[in-house]
C-alpha cells in the first residue's frame, strides 16, 4: 500500500514522513496559537489511540502528532474532525499564521491579534505559491513573536494624543517612554513626534487616562529564518487602517506569486526583481489608502524604535 501513496500530496496536507517505514508526523492547523479544550482533548485522544501518546510543539505554534501509521490516515482525519481539528499544510504555500495573545489578555498589546490572525488565515491559508510564505502577528513593540522573521510581519502600535485637562503631571509617561519622546515642563506634556515609536507605553502607564490612543500596525516585509537569515524590512510607517494592512498583504502575496521562482522565499524574489520596484508598490498603496504621503525619515523613526 505504501508504494501506491503520493507522498507529495500527503506532505501538502500536513503529513510528514518519518524515517521509520510507513510512519508520519501529522501537523495540526493552529491559528494564532489558539486551541480550545475540546480540540486539545481530541488531539490527545488521537495521539494515544494511533501514536505513542505524546505530541510535539513546533516553533510556529503548531502541534505535530508523530507515529501516525499510513494505514490509519482516513481514520485519523475522521477522529480529528469530530473535535474540530484539521491538518495543516507544508511545502510551497501560505502557512499557519502565528500570533501572541494580544489585547484579549495582555496589558501591553495594542491590537486584537487573534481576530486578525483568524482573518489572515481565512484569506490566505494554504494558498498555492512558488515557495512558502509566513505571516506573524505580535501585539506590541515587545515583539514576543519576533515578527521580522516572517515574510509578512505585523506589529501592533498606537498613536497617542495628550489630553491636558486629564493630566495630573505625575511624570509616569516620561519615565516609561523608551524613546525619550516625552518631556514634562511646567505641568505640561510635550511629545516629540519625530522620536515617538508608537509603543503606547505612555498611555498604558498613565493612571488617569490622559492619553487618547489610535491603534494601528507596523509591518515588516521579507523576513526569513532558516538556511538563510534575513530580517524583514520596514518600508512604510505607522498604518492606521485595517484596509491598508490587507491591501499591503494582498499586494505582497501577489508580487511573490507573479515573480518568484520555484522554492523562492519572498525577500529573494524582491532582491531579484528590485527592492525599489517593490517599495514603490507598497508606497503607492499606502498613500492611496492612508490618504497622505510619507518620507524616509518617517520610516527611519520606526526602525530606530524597533
Amino acid at each position: 500500500m505504501a508504494a501506491q501513496v503520493d507522498y507529495a500530496v500527503l506532505k501538502k496536507g500536513g503529513w510528514m514522513r518519518q524515517k521509520q517505514k510507513d510512519k508520519f508526523a501529522l501537523r495540526i492547523h493552529v491559528v494564532g496559537g489558539h486551541l480550545d479544550d475540546v480540540q486539545l482533548k481530541t488531539i490527545s485522544d488521537v495521539a494515544h489511540k494511533y501514536g505513542q501518546g505524546y505530541v510535539h510543539l513546533t516553533a510556529r505554534q503548531s502541534l505535530e502528532i508523530p507515529w501516525m501509521d499510513i494505514h490509519d490516515l482516513d481514520a485519523i482525519k475522521a477522529d480529528l474532525a469530530k473535535g474540530g481539528v484539521a491538518p495543516s499544510v507544508c511545502g510551497p504555500r501560505v502557512r499557519t499564521t502565528t500570533a501572541c495573545q494580544g489585547s484579549a489578555t495582555c496589558g501591553h498589546a495594542c491590537i486584537d491579534t487573534y481576530s486578525l490572525a483568524q482573518e489572515i488565515d481565512r484569506r490566505y491559508f494554504a494558498r498555492e505559491l512558488p515557495g512558502k510564505f509566513k505571516f506573524g502577528i505580535t501585539g506590541c513593540r515587545n515583539n514576543c513573536l519576533k515578527v521580522e522573521e516572517n515574510d509578512f510581519g505585523i506589529k501592533g502600535a498606537e498613536k497617542v494624543t495628550w489630553k491636558e485637562d486629564e493630566c495630573i503631571a505625575c511624570g509616569l509617561c516620561v519615565k516609561n517612554c523608551r524613546s525619550s519622546a516625552i518631556t514634562l515642563k511646567d505641568g505640561k506634556i510635550t511629545i516629540d513626534d519625530s522620536r515617538c515609536s508608537y509603543c503606547g507605553r505612555c498611555a498604558e502607564n498613565c493612571p488617569v487616562d490622559a492619553y487618547d490612543t489610535q491603534p494601528g500596525y507596523i509591518v515588516s516585509f521579507g523576513g526569513t529564518f532558516g538556511n538563510h537569515i534575513r530580517r524583514g524590512n520596514l518600508i512604510v510607517p505607522f498604518i492606521s487602517k485595517y484596509e491598508t494592512l490587507i491591501r499591503l498583504a494582498d499586494a505582497s502575496i501577489q508580487f511573490f506569486d507573479d515573480h518568484a521562482h520555484k522554492g523562492d522565499r519572498f525577500q529573494f524574489c524582491i532582491d531579484r526583481e528590485g527592492q525599489e520596484k517593490f517599495n514603490k508598490i507598497m508606497h503607492d498603496i499606502y498613500v492611496e489608502s492612508e490618504g497622505h504621503d510619507f518620507t524616509e525619515a518617517d520610516v527611519e523613526k520606526i526602525q530606530a524604535g524597533r
